[in-house]
């Protein structure tokens, strides 16, 4: 008899941010034990092995103990794990996290040719630019979601603010007392320039300015910039902060 908790694990797979394989065993023993796991057909487990290190680019690795690979070749095997019995449905929780810029990257293109392949991947992450790459959005904030949505649809939901980006050395030990200007709703560090959200552009481009100029800084640049998400971000849960505390 079939239990309901395999009927799901057989049409979902699911990958941790904690690498959860056996550092002990090598690429290909850890393939061939998830193949037991989910119960693959014997005349199925060759094929879906060969799958897998291709996939994964750790053809060459297979005899490769697993703690001795690089983070980023270690969650290859990790997802070509959990996707080795073919599920329907995908989720990744921080698939990137620890893993340099060209492996990230190079995982999202593993992602890309999953969900072209007809596979609904959900993905948590931090990386806003991450979040970029997905087709819907659920931003959270302390346990509760805060708004669903496309990134475009998202980015439309805050269209009566405008972000200005100020770039300059010094700016950094003003952002407190900047954040208390009255034309500012916030004032958060992005790289090596200040994400200002306003809601009348103008009006607070002049008050920065004089402000700027009041502590003597005059080597800056300020310009206005289409929100990011994680400017949409910081402003949703302002706006959140707003209404429970009761401000317009």
């Amino acid at each position: 008899m079939t239990t309901q908790s395999e009927n799901i694990k057989e049409i979902i797979g699911y990958m941790s941010q904690r690498f959860s394989l056996y550092d002990d065993l090598t690429v290909e023993e850890n393939i061939d034990f998830y193949s037991g796991i989910y119960k693959i057909p014997q005349e199925r487990a060759s094929e879906r092995k060969a799958w897998v290190l291709e996939m994964a680019g750790l053809t060459e690795r297979r005899h490769n103990l697993t703690r001795n690979l690089a983070t980023g070749w270690k969650q290859r095997l990790a997802l070509g794990c959990a996707i080795i019995h073919e599920p329907p449905v995908l989720f990744l929780d921080e698939p990137t996290s620890g893993v340099d810029p060209l492996s990230r990257r190079q995982f999202w293109d593993l992602i890309y040719t999953l969900s072209e392949r007809g596979i609904t991947v959900f993905v948590t992450t931090h990386y806003m630019d991450e979040a970029e790459n997905c087709h819907r959005l659920a931003l959270i904030h302390s346990g509760k979601l805060s708004a669903v949505g496309t990134p475009r649809e998202l980015r439309r939901s805050i269209r009566d603010r405008s972000v200005l980006v100020l770039r300059g050395p010094g700016i950094f030990q003003w952002i407190e007392e900047m954040a208390r200007l009255e034309s500012l709703d916030e004032v958060a560090v992005f790289g090596d320039s200040l994400h200002i959200i306003v809601h009348e552009s103008e009006r607070a481009d002049s008050e920065i300015r004089r402000f700027l100029g009041h502590h003597a800084l005059s080597d800056f640049d300020l310009e206005q910039a289409e929100p990011s998400l994680e400017d949409v971000f910081v402003t949703l849960i302002k706006k959140q902060k707003d209404r429970v505390e009761g401000q317009p």
